[in-house]
């Protein structure tokens, strides 16, 4: 008998806020300050029919853009341009590596943080030279360097170690 009455009540709660999660995620023209209008401006027209999870993004890239200096504007619209550049299997590529390093540990990803630190300070000759002996490696040539890197790289530290 509670059954009855429990399993219809929780399925209602979920739905309610369910709901007002998504009403959360609504973004209103009109609650966009009007900087984020300004920039938003080529959605005005169709703004309501896009969806709040969109509506949100947008604003909160409006937000940033807003907070930019030229300088970092002008980066911004260099990547951009980058990525509108690319293949759509690239696109799909760069996202895809992107999924894998969110799923990775803090650890794993201070690591390469820091490998790329790294590598992106060393001379432009030397880092061009690695990626040439990189490019003309095997497959399996280039498969037997990351494990070696990581091998290396990832060491437990006596605090990560079993007792």
């Amino acid at each position: 008998m509670k059954a009855k009455v429990l399993l219809p009540a929780i399925a209602t709660a979920l739905l309610i806020s369910s709901v007002a999660a998504a009403q959360d995620d609504e973004v209103n023209w009109s609650s966009l300050t009007e900087q984020q209008q300004q920039v938003l401006n080529p959605y005005a027209e169709n703004w309501d029919s896009l969806p709040g999870e969109r509506r949100a993004r947008l604003a909160e890239g409006a937000r940033r853009w807003s907070e930019m200096d030229a300088e970092d504007r002008t980066a911004a619209r260099e990547r951009f341009q980058d990525w509108q550049s690319l293949t759509d299997d690239q696109r799909a590529a760069i996202r895809d590596r992107y999924n894998q390093f969110q799923r990775l540990t803090p650890r794993e990803k201070a690591r390469i943080r820091s490998n790329f630190r790294h590598f992106r300070d060393l001379p432009a000759d030397r880092r061009q030279q690695l990626r040439d002996r990189f490019r003309n490696m095997t497959p399996d040539q280039r498969q037997k360097v990351r494990d070696r890197l990581r091998q290396h790289r990832v060491r437990p530290r006596p605090s990560d170690r079993p007792h």
